[in-house]
């Protein structure tokens, strides 16, 4: 089997995520970016701790079934990369909620990589 490791990986990444995104919205932290999952927060904690986990199911078997093509190799190595950041963001979030880091810090950072996110997923 090819990309094991880092398929474990990227699925523990995606329910850290899960995770720390129900803390965040519950407790008036955050807001869920993402419009579908944002719904399924709607209704409720279950569904989308569901629906996240799912996806990240998907995604493990796609990549443990065809993981030997150089396509799955470069997309999970780019995976790993944004969820790697985006653990930063969480990170982040958690810090000024805690009061640890200013407002300013925080919109500061966002805003030095608008134009990354931009290229990304704009």
């Amino acid at each position: 089997m090819y990309l094991v490791r880092e398929t474990v990986l990227l699925f523990g990444l995606n329910l850290l995520d899960a995770l720390l995104t129900l803390i965040w919205v519950r407790n008036g932290v955050a807001e869920e970016g993402n419009r579908l999952m944002a719904e399924l927060l709607n209704i409720s904690d279950v569904a989308f701790l569901s629906g996240k986990l799912a996806m990240g199911l998907f995604t493990a078997i796609v990549l443990l079934k065809w993981g030997y093509y150089r396509i799955a190799k470069v997309g999970v190595a780019i995976a790993l990369v944004l969820y790697v950041g985006l653990m930063g963001i969480h990170l982040l979030t958690g810090l000024n909620a805690a009061g640890i880091v200013s407002n300013g810090i925080v919109s500061g950072t966002f805003a030095a990589f608008k134009p990354l996110i931009a290229v990304l997923f704009g």
